[in-house]
């Protein structure tokens, strides 16, 4: 099957997020068995909750340690095309979230190397020069969905959804299933929510 017969899911993340990150590498596994191909996109913690101050020390730290990741993949897009954003996204995910590696230049660095990229996109961590386009790419992804949810958003045929929050990772038939229950309930006019407390931490296995 070629890429022209594939529907494009645009998919926004944050990649300090470890259920966007699970639901990531779930749109990965539907790839390869649904007719589907992942275009992504950035968004952000640090943008959602920025005005929250109803938020535990440990969240204030990543959301705060949240905007150099997010620079970094809007550099990169702008600089290297939005093509680079899966490599990238999957460089960093690993680090963050399987080898809990510290959200620093050195790592920043071995992720873009990873996705061949160079090490000098890591300067953007720093830099308010791209928060601009950070905040552009979120609105565009969170306006799609509302202001009462968070990371990831999904889109496909005009249809937008948060999540899908899920642990662990499905694979294979399992996460064709749930990609064709996705599609069924946000193709239902006037459905909002299913939703239930979570029982489990995110596994990425």
């Amino acid at each position: 099957m070629t890429e022209q017969e594939r529907t494009v899911v645009d998919f926004w993340f944050d990649p300090v997020c470890p259920w966007a990150w699970i639901a990531s590498r779930w749109i990965h596994e539907v790839e390869q068995v649904r007719p589907v191909a992942a275009s992504w996109h950035v968004m952000s913690l640090s943008v959602l909750n920025e005005a929250r101050e109803d938020l535990p020390e440990r969240y204030k730290e990543l959301l705060r340690t949240g905007w150099g990741p997010v620079r970094i993949c809007v550099a990169a897009e702008q600089q290297h095309g939005p093509q680079v954003l899966d490599a990238l996204y999957t460089a960093l995910g690993t680090r963050f979230h399987h080898e809990k590696a510290p959200r620093e230049r050195a790592t920043y660095e071995a992720a873009l190397a990873d996705a061949g990229l160079p090490a000098s996109l890591a300067d953007a961590a720093e830099s308010t020069e791209y928060d601009d386009a950070v905040r552009a790419s979120h609105k565009e992804g969170i306006d799609r969905v509302g202001y009462d949810v968070g990371t990831p958003v999904i889109s496909v045929n005009g249809l937008s959804v948060f999540g899908p929050v899920v642990s662990p990772i499905p694979r294979g038939d399992a996460a064709g299933r749930l990609w064709d229950g996705v599609l069924l309930i946000a193709g239902t006019d006037g459905f909002f929510e299913l939703k239930r407390s979570r029982t489990r931490e995110p596994i990425f296995d």
